[in-house]
């Protein structure tokens, strides 16, 4: 039953879209897990959707399902690649780990037009220009 689980508060975990190079041509993204946190996360399940209007159409991208057996403290994983062409999209990862027996949960959401050259910053731990929810 939903009232069984208990609502651990998710800290220090962070999702970011990176800025991984840029040619002329074409800018490839990433998106990464960062985990900012002491300790090492487990068993940790991401899906990924997109959703919203785009040209005046309704759209839904597939559902994507990752699995990292560990994320070690003060580290990051990447997740996917990410197309620009879904940054009008709202962007969705729901994130599902473990710490020793305790689970979290968290959905962190990228809305449309949010991944732009004027909100980027500095990723913690990737190094790298990105757009960051969560810390």
């Amino acid at each position: 039953m939903k009232k069984d689980i208990p609502d651990n508060i998710v800290e220090d975990i962070a999702m970011a879209v990176v800025l991984e190079s840029e040619t002329p041509e074409a800018k490839v993204w990433n998106v990464y897990l960062v985990n900012m946190k002491d300790v090492a996360i487990e068993t940790v399940f991401i899906t990924s959707t997109g959703y919203g209007l785009l040209n005046g159409k309704e759209i839904k991208t597939s559902t994507l399902r990752h699995t990292k057996d560990k994320v070690e403290a003060q580290s990051f994983v990447k997740i996917e690649a990410i197309d620009d062409q879904v940054f009008g999209l709202n962007n969705e990862y729901l994130v599902s780990y473990f710490i020793g027996t305790e689970i979290f949960d968290k959905k962190f959401i990228f809305l449309p037009e949010s991944i732009v050259e004027s909100n980027l910053t500095k990723v913690p731990l990737v190094n790298k220009p990105g757009v960051v929810i969560g810390k």
